[in-house]
C-alpha cells in the first residue's frame, strides 16, 4: 500500500496499527490478524467509521486523491487567511512620522519666536 494511505488514521486509536488497517482492507491479513483488528475496531467508533469510508472507495487509488484534494483545499484557505491576516496588518506610514516630526518642529519654533517678540 502507499505510505500516504498509511496517514489517513494517524490520530486515530494507537491499538490499530495503520498497516494492519490497510492490510485488513486489501485482504493480506491471516485469519487470526483479522480477527485482532476486528476486536480493536469494537472498542473504537472512530476506526469502524474511517474503516467503512475506506470501504466506500472502489478504487484503492481514490483515497489517495482525495486526500490530496482535500490538502490543496485546506492549503487555499489557510493562504486566505494569511492573505487577510495580512490586510489587516498596519502598514508603515514613514510620511506621516516624519509630518508629526515636523508639525512638532514648527510648533515649538514658533512658540520661540513668540516667545522672544512678547517678552
Amino acid at each position: 500500500m502507499n505510505d500516504d494511505l498509511l496517514n489517513i488514521l494517524s490520530n486515530s486509536n494507537k491499538d490499530i496499527d495503520n498497516q494492519k488497517l490497510m492490510d485488513y482492507l486489501s485482504d493480506k491479513l491471516s485469519a487470526e490478524e483479522k480477527h485482532e483488528v476486528e476486536k480493536a475496531l469494537v472498542d473504537s467508533d472512530l476506526a469502524s467509521d474511517a474503516l467503512d469510508g475506506l470501504r466506500e472507495f472502489k478504487n484503492k487509488k481514490d483515497p489517495l486523491i482525495f486526500a490530496e484534494e482535500l490538502n490543496r483545499h485546506l492549503q487555499t484557505q489557510l493562504q486566505k487567511k494569511k492573505t487577510a491576516k495580512e490586510k489587516r496588518k498596519l502598514k508603515p506610514m514613514n510620511w506621516v512620522y516624519f509630518t508629526i516630526i515636523l508639525l512638532i518642529l514648527l510648533i515649538v519654533i514658533a512658540f520661540f519666536i513668540v516667545y522672544k517678540y512678547l517678552s
